[in-house]
């Protein structure tokens, strides 16, 4: 069980777990309670378009990668507000057009093809000193933004109109808000690829809705879960030899049927 940590890799990608396992729910918790959890998964397909550009000018894909979500992010702000009715379709032109970018730089870099599948699916072993280094950045950045901005950001997810009579700058917090979405789902790829980041950031918070009442004790949770799934996948994942995303996924959905069952156990 202990010979896992002789490896220096599987030491980096844990550290990388716990980052993300931290960070990902704490910005998710507010995504959830908002109805946009299809804006981490948009996003994290935008990523895609920033990873291939990275591999075809020879820059770091995870900068190009954050420096694309950001843009995303500001893109699905900027038509929410042109489409306040139907906020759902700047979710759907930005996740097609982000999709649509990928395929094309895709197809022009031939070469780097198997490369850009680590950052599809996740891998254990490309997780390397820089992208730690990066995800410690942003995963301190993360903590800071929602303690900073703890309650504005929950009168906003709650009640955007009453926090907006209570003198909160909706469009200002909306934006700052997207755009550190976009650092957290940009940087989690490495580890769990970009086709299942986005569930890092939904189960483990729709687990802790079962459980706990409050907001504040769902975010608690939601990290908590978060990281039993991540650090319980990876190790499984090492010792079965299987893919890490999906692995960590699994773990994460078997922990959200125990909290449904456990619910229904206890009000039954």
């Amino acid at each position: 069980m202990l010979e896992i940590f002789d490896y220096d890799f599987m030491i980096r990608a844990l550290l990388a777990g716990g980052l993300i396992g931290i960070m990902c729910p704490l910005i998710g918790s507010f995504l959830v309670v908002r109805r946009l959890s299809l804006v981490a998964d948009t996003l994290a397909h935008v990523s895609l378009a920033g990873v291939a550009t990275g591999m075809l000018i020879g820059v770091y894909p995870i900068l190009t990668a954050m420096l694309f979500a950001f843009i995303g992010a500001l893109f699905i702000e900027q038509l929410r507000k042109a489409y306040r009715t139907y906020g759902e379709i700047s979710i759907a032109i930005v996740l097609s057009g982000g999709l649509a970018i990928a395929i094309v730089l895709i197809g022009l870099g031939k070469g780097f093809n198997l490369d850009v599948f680590s950052y599809l699916f996740g891998s254990i072993i490309a997780v390397s000193a820089t992208d730690l280094q990066v995800m410690s950045g942003v995963a301190v950045a993360a903590i800071l933004f929602v303690t900073i901005f703890y309650k504005r950001l929950f009168a906003l997810s709650f009640d955007e109109e009453q926090a907006q009579l209570r003198g909160v700058s909706t469009a200002g917090l909306n934006a700052l808000y997207m755009m550190m979405t976009a650092l957290v789902v940009s940087v989690s790829i490495r580890v769990v690829g970009v086709l299942l980041v986005s569930s890092l950031i939904v189960i483990p918070v729709a687990a802790a809705m079962q459980i706990v009442r409050s907001f504040r004790n769902l975010v608690f949770a939601a990290v908590g879960i978060a990281l039993t799934g991540i650090i319980s996948g990876l190790v499984l994942s090492f010792h079965l030899d299987l893919a890490p995303g999906g692995t960590i996924v699994l773990m994460l959905l078997a922990v959200l049927i125990g909290a449904i069952s456990l619910k229904k156990y206890l009000t039954a």
